[in-house]
C-alpha cells in the first residue's frame, strides 16, 4: 500500500511541476491537461490509448502548423491591404519558416518538456518547430480560436514580425536563384555528388554553374544543404543584379 501511495504521489508531483511550468508559457490555465501532454510525447514512447490510436504529438503538429498558417495569413491580410496573394504568401511564409519555428520552440524551451525514449541530445533541429506547432494544436483543441490567436500574437506577432524587415529576408537562397536566373534567361545546374572524405558522416559536394561557369561550391551533410550553400555563395556573387531585378 505503501508503494502504491509513493507512486502516486510522484505522478501527482510531476503531473503538478508540468501544468505550472506550462501555465507560465501560456499565460492562462489548460482546461484538459491530456491535450498538452500528448504536445510532448515523443513517438519512441510508443503510447496508445484504449482504442490502440498511437499518442503522440505529431497529429497535433498537423492542426497547429495549419492554426499557425491561418492566423499569420490573417494577420497579414489586414496589416497589408495592398498586398495581392503571391506577396501575401511569400511573406507568410518568412514567418512560419521551419527555421521560425524553430527558433521560437528553442526560445520557449518546449524541448524541456518532452517525454522520449530517445536522449535529446540525438534530436534533430526541427523539433523545436515541431514542438511549437504541437504545443498550438493543443491550444485549439482546449480552448478555442482565440485562446489560440493570442497565443500566436503574443509569442510571434507582437514580438517577432516586422514587415518592413521581413520583406527584405531570404528564405531560400535557391529559390531566389532559379527564380533570378529564369527571369534574366540565363542557363544553371547543381552538379551533386556524394563526398564522404574522411568523414564518417555521409556528405555531398555541389558545383553550381550559371551560363556553364562555375560560380561556387559547397559541401553539406545532404544534398538540400549543400545546394542552398552553394546558392547563398552564388547570391551573394551577384547580389547587385539580382537586386536590381527584383
Amino acid at each position: 500500500m505503501k508503494d502504491i501511495r509513493n507512486i502516486l504521489n510522484s505522478r501527482s508531483k510531476r503531473n503538478g511541476n508540468f501544468f505550472v511550468q506550462l501555465k507560465k508559457i501560456l499565460k492562462f490555465r489548460p482546461k484538459k491537461i491530456e491535450f498538452y501532454q500528448k504536445a510532448f510525447t515523443h513517438r519512441s514512447m510508443n503510447k496508445r490509448d484504449k482504442d490502440g490510436t498511437p499518442i503522440n504529438y505529431e497529429r497535433l503538429e498537423f492542426v497547429g502548423d495549419a492554426m499557425v498558417s491561418s492566423i499569420i495569413a490573417t494577420h497579414l491580410f489586414n496589416e497589408v491591404p495592398q498586398g495581392d496573394e503571391g506577396y501575401l504568401t511569400k511573406m507568410r511564409s518568412k514567418i512560419v519558416s521551419r527555421e521560425h519555428l524553430n527558433e521560437l520552440g528553442k526560445e520557449l524551451k518546449l524541448i524541456d518538456f518532452v517525454e522520449s525514449k530517445i536522449p535529446k541530445s540525438n534530436f534533430g533541429n526541427n523539433i523545436h518547430g515541431n514542438l511549437f506547432e504541437a504545443l498550438v494544436g493543443a491550444i485549439f483543441l482546449d480552448r478555442g480560436y482565440a485562446y489560440c490567436e493570442k497565443f500566436i500574437y503574443d509569442k510571434v506577432i507582437i514580438p517577432h514580425v516586422d514587415i518592413a524587415q521581413l520583406e527584405g529576408k531570404v528564405i531560400s537562397y535557391k529559390s531566389l536563384l532559379i527564380e533570378w536566373c529564369q527571369k534574366e534567361k540565363k542557363t544553371f545546374n547543381y552538379n551533386v555528388y556524394e563526398d564522404t572524405g574522411n568523414d564518417d558522416m555521409r556528405h555531398f559536394s555541389v558545383k553550381l554553374s550559371i551560363d556553364k561557369k562555375v560560380i561556387s561550391k559547397a559541401r553539406a551533410t545532404s544534398k538540400k544543404k549543400a545546394e542552398e550553400k552553394a546558392s547563398k555563395r552564388a547570391f551573394f556573387a551577384f547580389q547587385r543584379e539580382i537586386s536590381k531585378a527584383f
